[in-house]
């Protein structure tokens, strides 16, 4: 059977240990920790324990680092970030409500006769 393709798991699966998600965001393990203690990313734990990264949260990281080169410290970053969560949740909720009332009904206008 073989060994499952990266891109065969879910992105929000968490299956990356700090040391894997630290290599593939270009970043030492302890700052995935100090960011975890932020609330920057907010890895799984497995038995409550060890931290489990998924792809979305090295992606997430990858953000972190690009807006921190940028100069902002990471009070902003997370504020940042946070509102784009908020800001994708409120589109998908009106995405959903307009799919939702989005009617098909067929309307059929006479104009009134003249008296």
């Amino acid at each position: 059977m073989g060994q499952p393709q990266p891109d065969m798991i879910p992105e929000d699966a968490p299956v990356y240990v700090i040391s894997v998600a630290a290599d593939l965001a270009g970043l030492h393990p302890q700052t995935l920790r100090q960011y975890d203690r932020l609330g920057i990313v907010r890895p799984s734990r497995a038995g409550g324990k060890y931290r489990l990264y998924s792809m979305r949260d090295v992606r997430r990281l990858r953000q972190v680092q690009d807006l921190a080169g940028e100069g902002m410290n990471l009070i902003g970053i997370k504020r940042v970030l946070d509102l784009e969560e908020r800001l994708a949740e409120v589109e998908s909720r009106l995405a959903r409500y307009e799919a939702r009332e989005a009617s098909t009904a067929l309307v059929v206008w006479r104009p009134q006769r003249r008296r």
